[in-house]
């Protein structure tokens, strides 16, 4: 890896953020208003992690990183092993993502919802992925 620092310190909190409010819902799912919440927090979660696979690929030496399309960009996390799921899950949490200003829509917020649990897992497994990176 190249010089410098990494910090995932903004993905630690919004995973943490995003656990506790799908506690949350989970206990009380007819909670429209913690079910928007789990949706809010599933956004700038998902925008977190982008941002920080995108650094960590910036300083892994892949610098025409920002001309990576998403799915390069989600292939080469794959390679470096960084990710527990493939592109295609990636591409319905992207999917559902773009969905999120849709959510006035009983039927969107619950699809949206619905994949939330699997995203927080798949972030977690990033966390520790990174942090072994990092540790290494």
């Amino acid at each position: 890896m190249k010089e410098g620092t990494f910090n995932i310190t903004a993905l630690e909190n919004a995973a943490k953020r995003l656990g506790e409010i799908l506690v949350r819902y989970q206990k009380d799912t007819s909670d429209d208003g913690i079910r928007d919440s789990v949706i809010q927090r599933f956004e700038f979660t998902y925008s977190i992690a982008l941002k920080t696979l995108s650094k960590y690929l910036a300083m892994y030496s892949f610098d025409d990183v920002r001309q990576m399309s998403f799915n390069e960009m989600i292939r080469t996390a794959n390679q470096l092993n960084l990710l527990k799921s493939n592109l295609e899950k990636w591409s319905k949490f992207r999917e559902m993502r773009n969905l999120t200003s849709h959510t006035y829509d009983e039927n969107v917020a619950m699809k949206v919802v619905e994949i939330v649990p699997d995203f927080h897992e798949e972030v977690r497994f990033l966390l520790e992925r990174l942090k072994e990176k990092e540790n290494a």
